[in-house]
């Protein structure tokens, strides 16, 4: 009985900690856009692939009541290690932002942390030839300035976004070569 009363009370509590993807909450970009393929400026230079690396511009707009910083990641879930490619993470992003210029450089006080290419930064789209990828950038408006430096891993960054998240945001774009 003490567990089942437990466990309920912890589902109750995760249930009501989840970030919800607020409908007013919304990313936009004129870079890129749902379910089309990145511009050959997403695109990495290096490992294969020939492209601009270039940060897309993102823009957000409709951030909840209690939003203290932004957090932006470009995750491809779709790459074969078994834990996906981190493209870029970036944290710590002043609660009055409402967006990112193309490359743009990040403010003081923002952390970007290496991405799986080995560099801090956006690193572009460069699947296996053959393989279409999805790349998802999400921004997520955070209850809270995280108390993390640019050390961390992105996985420890991503638990943290992920538990501090009170609404978040993404737009699911391809890449195929």
């Amino acid at each position: 009985m003490f567990r089942t009363t437990l466990l309920a009370a912890t589902l109750v509590a995760t249930a009501i900690a989840a970030p919800v993807a607020a409908d007013t909450f919304t990313l936009t970009s004129t870079t890129i856009a749902e379910g089309q393929q990145l511009d050959a400026a997403q695109v990495f230079q290096g490992f294969g692939c020939e492209g601009g690396n270039t940060a897309p511009d993102l823009a957000w707009s409709g951030a909840p009541e209690g939003t203290k910083s932004f957090a932006v990641t470009a995750y491809d879930p779709d790459a074969p290690t078994g834990s996906g490619w981190w493209h870029w993470f970036a944290f710590n992003i002043p609660a009055d932002a409402t967006g990112l210029a193309a490359d743009a450089a990040m403010a003081d006080g923002v952390v970007e942390l290496g991405n799986d290419y080995g560099a801090a930064g956006f690193g572009g789209a460069c699947p296996p030839a053959g393989e279409v990828h999805r790349y998802q950038f999400t921004v997520h408006a955070l209850g809270t300035v995280l108390e993390l430096d640019d050390s961390v891993s992105n996985a420890l960054a991503g638990f943290m976004v992920n538990a501090n998240s009170i609404a978040s945001s993404t737009i699911t774009a391809v890449y195929n070569r």
